[in-house]
């Protein structure tokens, strides 16, 4: 095999992740499939054509560019089995399997194994007939959350205030097809939120950073759900010492009831944490790694990459040890206006190069190449990381460079991380 990588996903994850294997002198090439109008360009990497979905075709393009290991980026592959089908062929990829991937894929599956695992999380109950769920939240009432059981690219969730809310929630579940057929309904959690991210090979666990993601579209963590609109690490939320409770109260056991289970997950391992007052519980979890997080924690990794993925799927990350740049990073996801509803494409990207001349990182997202021009061809369209020794200064750095960005109508949040900013204010 030669020192190829093959990266599943169009994404902004998927761009950090073949910008964070390019570097390395220790990879020849990466392949990314379909990729997007940034890693068309990137140093080292190239578009493929393939469907995250055409497992056949991905199967066929590893083994044919002998592809030393495939990194699936986006959590559909995961759940329909893509791991699964190039073990049946004898091919190395990274993720977990289509088992292990229902952690994502199936909110109550997951409930069921965090009751099993001892971890705490809110109290819920799952429903297939929605005359029973529309009277079971008129019993229980609001603050309440509506999730819909499958997955809805991160916008299946409403946190519901007031009735109408929910029983609204209720009805456009029907949007999601088969993700929505059935629903969780769980108790309203108050605290802070932030994401817990671990590569683990199933007896060894090596955890990132912790970050805090900003899902909500509107400034002061207002308004409709997203995919994220930024995030930044580390988060002063999570100390080492809270940190180490995480991993011993809610990681382990997790991986643990896995295995009781017959289930040998490697892969990423992403829990999203509800905090209060230094008590913490599962809000989810993920079987890949988050976007935007990874656009920002990725930038602060000093240890190589790809022997993190390799020792993953080998079975060695015993034998790894984490090093990190002592720096901040914030990451500014820029969006198409209209996001996360409908929104146009299309749209002409300007300043990407004034962007990347203050220093900043761009990761594109939702972007296509056309005519030697980028242009925009999603909701998230690109994330813009700052770095610096000061979370104050990396947040400063992200703002500058995300200024320069110019489409119709694009919009970002202009508070992230703002309240860690003015909690550090405060002090």
């Amino acid at each position: 095999m030669t020192r190829t990588f093959l990266v599943v996903g169009g994404g902004g994850r998927e761009h950090c992740l073949a910008w964070a294997l390019a570097r390395s002198g220790g990879v020849e090439h990466v392949y990314v499939a379909p990729g997007n109008g940034g890693t068309a360009t990137e140093v080292k990497c190239s578009n493929v054509a393939l469907d995250p979905l055409d497992f056949a075709g991905l199967i066929n393009f590893a083994r044919s560019r002998q592809v030393l290991l495939t990194v699936v980026g986006p959590e559909a592959p995961l759940a329909a089995g893509i791991v699964d089908a190039f073990a049946e062929a004898g091919l190395p990829i990274f993720g977990p399997s289509r088992a292990g991937a229902q952690l994502e894929s199936s909110k109550a599956w997951a409930k069921e194994l965090m009751a099993e695992a001892g971890v705490p999380t809110a109290h819920a109950r799952s429903f297939c007939d929605m005359d029973a769920a529309r009277a079971y939240v008129r019993t229980i009432g609001a603050p309440i959350v509506i999730k819909a059981d499958g997955l809805a690219q991160g916008k299946g969730v409403t946190v519901a205030m007031h009735l109408d809310e929910a029983l609204e929630a209720l009805d456009a579940l029907p949007r999601f097809g088969t993700a929505g057929a059935s629903v969780l309904i769980e108790e309203f959690m108050e605290g802070e939120e932030a994401s817990v991210l671990t590569f683990t090979d199933g007896r060894t666990l090596r955890v990132l950073q912790p970050a805090q993601d900003h899902k909500r579209i509107g400034t002061g963590d207002t308004g409709a759900n997203t995919g994220g609109m930024g995030a930044y690490t580390p988060t002063p939320l999570i100390t080492g010492a809270l940190l180490d409770t995480i991993e011993r109260t809610i990681l382990i056991p997790v991986v643990e009831a896995l295995a009781r289970r017959g289930i040998d997950y490697r892969g990423i391992l992403y829990a999203g944490l509800m905090i209060r007052a230094g008590t913490v519980r599962v809000v989810e979890f993920n079987c890949r790694l988050g976007d935007p997080e990874t656009q920002a924690i990725l930038p602060l990794l000093a240890t190589p990459l790809e022997a993190l993925l390799e020792a993953t799927i080998h079975g060695q990350l015993d034998q790894i040890k984490l090093d990190w740049q002592p720096l901040h990073a914030a990451s500014v996801v820029v969006s198409a206006g209209g996001y996360p509803g409908s929104y146009r494409t299309g749209d002409v990207v300007g300043g990407l190069d004034a962007a990347r001349a203050t220093g900043a990182l761009v990761f594109h997202s939702g972007t296509q190449r056309s005519d030697q021009t980028v242009v925009t061809a999603g909701g998230r369209v690109l994330a813009v990381t700052g770095l610096g020794s000061t979370l104050t200064l990396a947040v400063e750095r992200a703002y500058r460079a995300a200024e320069k960005i110019t489409f119709p109508d694009a919009y970002y949040r202009p508070d992230i991380a703002w309240r860690a900013l003015q909690e550090a204010r405060v002090e």
